[in-house]
């Protein structure tokens, strides 16, 4: 139990001072307020809200010895060194023969890979629009706005974006690509390693394009 003793003795005792009155010590108990102190402590851990890591869900692709085609509605977009970013649409030809191999470089600017993205998406941007306006007039909630967005993305005819990254490519790019699929209402994307072939294709591509 705490205590605080407050008291003491009285006056002198000398032979002609006057007998003062003796003053009780004064006791306070503590405890209460030791008491007080864990029941605050236990209120502020059941009432405050933890906060939690924010993750990025993804979602990787099933094995099958199936070979994938890729068709006019695929985007590839390559991540190199240096922040580089190359991207081509379609099949890429792996030709080093070939004088345009359909590639080009952007960067993580507003105006640079987002907006490649989205000029592309085109399809599933139309069907978002259609979309947004139905929910902003509150004629369908957040559930059904949620499934609709979910199904638009993952239609047919939707784009897919392949994202390859090279030996050189820094980890906090790959991290801002993928933000860049959810930014720009990607549903379909996978993420693989770049073939030699693609190597091959990217250092022809800086050595006719004077980039280092």
């Amino acid at each position: 139990m705490a205590d605080v003793d407050t008291g003491g003795g009285g006056g002198g005792h000398g032979k002609h001072q006057k007998k003062r009155a003796k003053k009780l010590s004064t006791r306070i108990d503590m405890t209460p307020m030791v008491d007080l102190g864990f029941l605050l402590l236990t209120f502020f851990m059941l009432t405050t809200t933890f906060s939690k890591p924010k993750v990025i869900g993804l979602t990787p692709p099933v094995k099958s010895d199936k070979h994938t085609e890729v068709d006019t509605t695929s985007l590839t977009i390559v991540l190199s060194g240096n922040n580089k970013i190359y991207y081509y649409k379609g099949q890429l030809p792996l030709s080093l023969d070939s004088t345009d191999y359909k590639i080009r470089m952007s960067d993580f600017s507003p105006k640079g890979i987002r907006q490649v993205i989205t000029n592309f998406n085109g399809f599933v941007t139309r069907q978002l629009e259609q979309i947004d306006i139905k929910h902003k007039n509150k004629l369908i909630n957040d559930t059904v706005y949620d499934k609709l967005k979910d199904s638009a993305e993952g239609k047919k005819g939707a784009m897919f974006v392949i994202i390859k990254t090279d030996s050189l490519a820094k980890y906090v790019n790959v991290v801002n690509m993928l933000d860049e699929m959810d930014i720009c209402n990607v549903g379909l994307y996978s993420l693989l390693d770049a073939s030699k072939a693609d190597i091959n294709i990217l250092k022809d591509y800086n050595q006719k394009h004077n980039i280092k």
